[in-house]
């Protein structure tokens, strides 16, 4: 019987081997800038995006050790957006992943460099030739971790979650008509366009066929959406100790949030239907898609 718990275990494992081993022995100076990088890059966490990488990889029939280093790529991307999230003149958070946050321990100044470190060293990692690996396919990583990372996806995201901000404390009555088209765009463009992109890298490393390419980017996108469904469910339910990161902080800065908008109720059925779609996606593939079956169960079962 599949074990997810021990899937992330050792998945997770890999990709900090791989990190602390990249950058204990990269040169970068100052000091105190790589030590500012390795700081959040080292925090923890659950390295779900890898993770994604490296399961769908091996769902397509590849082995996923073969694409480490460009599935390590995605944590630098995803490390640099937190530390930026957390800045003051963004989220302004004191916590992430049961510590101080990057500009608490570094300053702002540094914080602003490390998070810009962490994102230009993910492409320069991505762009490093392997063994087996068809250039053409990378090319095309490169692309498409690009474009769903930057003002087409993420970025984007995360400007209109500012943007909107405002709103989201109004009686429901009187949100605005676009308010569910807005929501969406937020949570498809702030998070599940980077766990897309996860998906999709180790598809297509794998030389996964137009068909499974497209059932992949199916279940990401729909991963995706319920992971930042399931986070703003946890902003309101959970406990800062189990997230290592304040509760409730959405709602004090008036975010726009599916909960805020819908109701707790109405959240937790669209975040189910959401994991309903991931798995229905992935109705072609056989046992070696069990461990991304798992972990689309996983976001919304999880209590950090």
């Amino acid at each position: 019987m599949f074990n997810l718990d021990s899937f992330l275990k050792a998945k997770a494992g890999l990709v900090d081997s791989f990190l602390e081993s990249y950058f204990s022995g990269a040169r970068v100076f100052p000091a105190r800038f790589k030590e500012a990088m390795a700081y959040s890059l080292n925090a923890g966490g659950k390295r779900i995006r890898p993770v994604l990488a490296l399961a769908a990889c091996e769902a397509c029939g590849r082995d996923p050790a073969t694409i480490l280093p460009y599935a390590c790529a995605l944590e630098l991307i995803h490390t640099y957006s937190l530390i930026h999230d957390d800045l003051p003149a963004m989220d302004d958070d004191d916590l992430r992943r049961g510590k101080p946050t990057n500009h608490k321990v570094y300053g702002e100044a540094m914080a602003i460099l490390a998070g810009d470190g962490l994102l230009t060293e993910a492409f320069h990692i991505l762009s490093l030739p392997a063994g087996g690996i068809d250039p053409i396919l990378l090319l095309k990583v490169i692309g498409d971790v690009s474009e769903r990372a930057g003002l087409r996806g993420m970025v984007a995201g995360q400007a209109q979650d500012i943007l909107s901000e405002s709103g989201a404390d109004l009686p429901r009555a009187d949100l605005p008509a676009d308010m569910e088209e807005t929501i969406g765009f937020i949570h498809m463009h702030k998070t599940a366009q980077l766990i897309t992109a996860s998906v999709r890298m180790g598809a297509i490393l794998a030389g996964a066929d137009e068909g499974r390419l497209a059932a992949l980017t199916e279940y990401g996108q729909s991963v995706g959406m319920a992971f930042q469904v399931a986070d703003d469910i946890l902003d309101v339910k959970g406990e800062t100790a189990l997230m290592g990161k304040t509760a409730g902080s959405d709602q004090r800065k008036a975010k726009l949030t599916y909960p805020a908008v819908y109701g707790l109720e109405a959240s937790e059925r669209k975040a189910r239907e959401l994991v309903d779609s991931a798995l229905l996606a992935l109705k072609a593939f056989d046992e070696k898609a069990e461990p991304l079956r798992a972990i689309a169960r996983f976001v919304i079962e999880r209590k950090a």
